[in-house]
């Protein structure tokens, strides 16, 4: 049997948001079954500091990646290709590649999000498993629908040339893997592409749970919980929406409400957001201690493709939690989520919660019973034996 390459767009060290997170958990599900080999980049200078991956690698290098969005798009325009391709095109990295390509005995290339797919080599023989997670062209068609002048233009080409790259990603894959059933099937419908599969997100219950120990957070409140990486613009652009159109109406009810922003590299307009209803925390060593502290917990994203992490963690602390349906979709909650299709809805769901204690706390203890019971990592990654393994049962479900 051979080793494995894995690729991927974002170191998976620290696994400190969602996509790293997911990514974390497969390279540590793989590595017990296969000798693994880490390429991957850095935007972090923490993701430079690979050392908690020794233990599940058998190589590993992480490149910096310092090219701007200026001049990825540029490069885009020029050469005809999407502008989430150009971002990630590095020479250093394709050197990399082809340097564990020709060392070690690669039968299996595990790449992880599409803008990794271009360091596949046309040659390869081996097995190839594409981790989409999520499909980005249809991200940027909700940024296009959102955009206007130039920028609505160059939200739907970067959609157009991306749903391209990912139709013709499928047709040369083993396998293509999203984090639901519902973008599964939108991918099959909109590329025809016939070997896509589920592989979920799952959360480790072990460490999100309220009964162990980690620092408590002390606010006055009650506090409404967001978390999230944020200098992402769907997150920007929900926790904007949530204080100024939805938090008034909560405080209206309950005038001693507060919102908690809580992540890393918040923008200036996330900072901007900040006042005396509005926390805004920046980068928190532990974010379950905030977790803990809210009343509520809220995922109030426009766009939202998957499963969000977010949503899973507060569930796996017993925390209710209030969401819009993109971001709730995804998930297999029982009735465990609270869902709202406008700003209206959700903050009457966050109001109805804040006045009564007692189904709030119902709600969260539904909602870790059914994150343990469906989202445990081992369970959602068993599919992974099979697809790289190479079996023939592997290649036929593809």
């Amino acid at each position: 049997m051979g080793d494995l390459l894995f690729l991927a767009h974002r170191s998976p060290f620290p696994p400190d948001r969602g996509d790293k997170i997911r990514a974390y958990n497969v390279l540590k599900y793989l590595s017990s079954r296969k000798r693994v080999h880490l390429l991957a980049f850095a935007d972090d200078r923490r993701d430079l500091d690979h050392g908690g991956l020794a233990s599940l690698t058998a190589s590993r290098e992480v490149l910096w990646r310092g090219k701007s969005r200026v001049v990825a798009t540029l490069e885009a325009l020029a050469q005809g290709k999407p502008a989430s391709l150009t971002a990630f095109d590095d020479k250093a990295m394709r050197a990399a590649v082809a340097d564990v390509l020709a060392r070690e005995a690669i039968d299996t290339i595990y790449v992880f999000s599409g803008q990794m797919a271009q360091y596949v080599p046309a040659d390869f023989g081996g097995r190839v498993i594409m981790d989409f997670c999520d499909m980005d062209s249809l991200k940027f068609a909700d940024y296009a629908k959102g955009s206007h002048g130039p920028m609505r233009w160059l939200m739907a080409r970067e959609a157009g040339a991306l749903q391209a790259f990912e139709q013709a990603t499928a047709r040369r894959v083993d396998a293509s893997l999203f984090v639901s059933a519902a973008e599964a099937q939108i991918f099959r419908v909109r590329t025809g592409a016939q070997n896509v599969q589920v592989v979920e997100n799952g959360i480790d219950t072990d460490f999100f749970d309220p009964d162990v120990a980690f620092e408590t957070v002390d606010v006055a409140g009650p506090l409404i919980v967001f978390t999230g990486q944020m200098d992402y613009r769907p997150n920007v652009e929900a926790v904007t929406w949530f204080a100024r159109d939805i938090l008034p109406m909560i405080r209206a009810a309950h005038p001693g409400a507060r919102f908690a922003i809580v992540g890393r590299h918040p923008t200036d307009a996330v900072r901007a957001l900040a006042g005396d209803a509005v926390i805004v925390t920046g980068e928190v060593a532990d974010v379950r201690g905030w977790l803990a502290a809210a009343a509520c917990v809220v995922a109030p994203l426009k766009i939202a493709r998957g499963i969000q992490n977010k949503v899973l963690e507060a569930m796996a602390m017993a925390q209710p939690v209030v969401a819009s349906m993109p971001a709730s979709e995804g998930i297999d909650h029982d009735g465990a989520i609270l869902s709202g299709a406008g700003a209206d809805d959700i903050a009457r769901a966050v109001v109805e919660l804040l006045g009564d204690r007692d189904r709030a706390d119902a709600l969260g203890r539904k909602a870790r019973e059914q994150v343990k019971r469906r989202y445990g990592w081992t369970a959602r990654l068993a599919l992974l034996d099979a697809l790289v393994g190479g079996s023939s049962a592997a290649r036929s479900a593809a």
